[in-house]
């Protein structure tokens, strides 16, 4: 098992454990407008993360942007092999949340302190629901 070097709480939580590279964003996401469904790349022009491959990332963002097709669009792209390991969010919805769970992705809200501040891009992360905590386990 890995050295933890930070730990985040989070508020709530639900899925398997997952560890893998983190992807940590500034700004929202949506998976129905920011996020290429074929290939699983940000494509919205202008996002932060344009150009990013979210697939089996764990995935940091603020804030979840989309109403009810944003739920559908998770199951759509874990069917395809194209999802990330695990979304991350400062705040989420009912319909994100929903969709992560059954698209059976790993899915957290709230956090102690902003992942940004100790986590980066390229770092390893574990997600741990049933703890409610993610870990980072090495950095980039």
């Amino acid at each position: 098992m890995n050295e933890v070097l930070e730990t985040i709480r989070v508020n709530r939580a639900f899925g398997e454990v997952v560890e893998g590279e983190a992807v940590v964003s500034e700004e929202g996401f949506s998976p129905r407008y920011d996020l290429d469904r074929w290939s699983g790349v940000i494509t919205k022009p202008g996002h932060k993360l344009e150009g990013t491959l979210i697939k089996d990332k764990i995935c940091f963002f603020p804030t979840a942007k989309g109403g009810i097709a944003a739920g559908w669009a998770f199951y759509d792209i874990k069917h395809k092999g194209i999802a990330p390991k695990a979304l991350v969010f400062g705040v989420t919805n009912p319909v994100m949340v929903q969709g992560a769970v059954f698209a059976h992705l790993t899915i957290t809200e709230g956090w102690s302190r902003p992942p940004r501040e100790c986590i980066k891009t390229g770092d390893w992360v574990r997600v741990d629901p049933k703890r409610k905590v993610i870990e980072l386990l090495k950095r980039k």
